[in-house]
């Protein structure tokens, strides 16, 4: 059984690890902003300034959703929420195009979090760019998520496969696997599950959530 306290421990981790960049970032350009007379430079400075402020946003935004207990007591979140985070995480810098089917107005909490994930871990697997296809359904009886990412080199870590899967001890995840095993129990409280396939130039993820389940490891 997964301790809760542990893997809290590696998430925080993990946040702290995705947000050093940017709020490294900014960091930075204050300091070249204090010491910078030139007004060319000066505008320059502000400009990454902007950048990092509007990247750290967004991942503060994604990660709430992804990761935390964000979205109230609401049975439902809006999808196209859900699409606009993951289409501001993709264009972060990468040439990374993502595509929508979407069947659903809304998603609740648990699916949210296994969607934003698989998104997350989709993006990352595109060092090269490509492309993310993502389909939402609903089958009447269970929320039918599938994500596929396809490009030249597909860099997926064979240790989120095996969190993914339930295979990783609880002395064994870190803060990179963490995040896969979260979503895990997010699937497992509903009486889900997870599936996934890698190629070598693609990488498919899949979940079905069935309806009327709770949430336990979500709401944590």
């Amino acid at each position: 059984m997964t301790d809760p306290t542990h893997l809290a421990s590696l998430m925080c981790s993990r946040l702290c690890h995705d947000l050093l960049s940017p709020v490294g970032g900014m960091t930075n350009g204050v300091e070249l902003l204090a010491d910078e007379t030139d007004p060319m430079m000066r505008e320059q400075c502000i400009d990454l300034l902007g950048q990092g402020a509007r990247r750290t946003a967004t991942k503060l935004r994604f990660f709430r959703l992804a990761f935390g207990a964000a979205g109230g007591f609401d049975a439902q979140l809006p999808i196209a929420d859900v699409k606009e985070l993951i289409d501001a995480l993709a264009a972060e810098g990468r040439d990374i195009r993502v595509e929508w089917t979407i069947g659903v107005d809304g998603l609740p909490k648990a699916a949210v979090k296994v969607l934003l994930n698989f998104g997350l871990l989709a993006i990352e697997a595109l060092p090269r760019g490509g492309t993310v296809t993502v389909a939402v359904e609903d089958s009447g009886s269970a929320h039918e998520i599938a994500v596929r990412a396809e490009g030249m080199r597909i860099a997926f870590d064979a240790e989120v496969g095996e969190a993914l899967d339930g295979r990783i001890p609880l002395e064994s995840l870190n803060a990179h696997t963490a995040p896969a095993e979260l979503i895990r129990l997010v699937a497992q409280g509903c009486g889900g599950g997870l599936q996934h396939a890698k190629s070598d130039n693609a990488l498919v993820l899949g979940a079905i959530l069935p309806h009327g389940s709770g949430m336990s490891a979500a709401d944590a």
